[in-house]
């Protein structure tokens, strides 16, 4: 069993992504973590995230224990990582990983931008997490409030407009709902009331 959930930044794809793969038992993979991992590579070494070849070199050495470095979840490696989505040869570079991972013997859930449009378009259910740009904004305003610096509202809400235009702008893999996917709006739902309806999707499409 493939499940993917797509969405933009702050959409809650990631919380509803876990909970589905502890449901049932399968691994998790947050695809953004990949391009986290690339930018925040690339920043380390004193380069710049939009120099296609910095990128594409860190791409093509990616382990799964760069994943698990906590400064990924900063707000520099999420800016970093939408400027090296951007470069196609970067997310070619990451495919092979991300579908190795998505047909593995167990199943998995992955979340991430392009999961049920490219990675894996055979997945058993597909939902696309999505809520307005404003309330997004304040969720991650509201999380980096205890961060070393903590940015105004308005200068998380341009920085996730920018964000959003480069995902859903760029000419490879853009972010968009599959043709198949349930859309799946948060602007006024809990996290267990999308649970409830992600997971009844996936036992009415999937086949645990």
């Amino acid at each position: 069993m493939i499940i993917a959930i797509d969405g933009p930044a702050a959409s809650g794809k990631g919380t509803l992504a876990r909970r589905l793969a502890a449901h049932f038992g399968v691994p998790h993979l947050d695809t953004g973590v990949l391009y986290r991992a690339v930018g925040l590579s690339v920043l380390r070494q004193g380069g710049d995230p939009a120099d296609a070849d910095a990128a594409v070199a860190t791409a093509n050495h990616i382990t799964p224990n760069d994943l698990s470095d906590p400064v990924l979840r900063s707000d520099d490696a999420a800016q970093a990582a939408s400027v090296v989505a951007a470069i196609p040869a970067v997310r070619q570079a990451l495919q092979d990983f991300q579908r190795d991972f998505a047909h593995q013997p167990s199943g998995a859930v992955m979340d991430g931008r392009d999961i049920g449009t490219v990675i894996a378009p055979d997945a058993d259910a597909k939902i696309f997490v999505t809520a307005s740009v404003e309330v997004r904004a304040r969720r991650r305003w509201s999380e980096l409030q205890h961060a070393d610096y903590a940015p105004t509202l308005d200068e998380v809400l341009d920085d996730m407009r920018r964000r959003d235009a480069r995902d859903s702008g760029r000419t490879v893999s853009p972010l968009r709902p599959a043709d198949d996917a349930l859309i799946l709006d948060t602007d006024d739902l809990d996290p267990d009331e999308v649970f409830a309806r992600a997971l009844a999707h996936v036992e009415k499409t999937a086949k645990p």
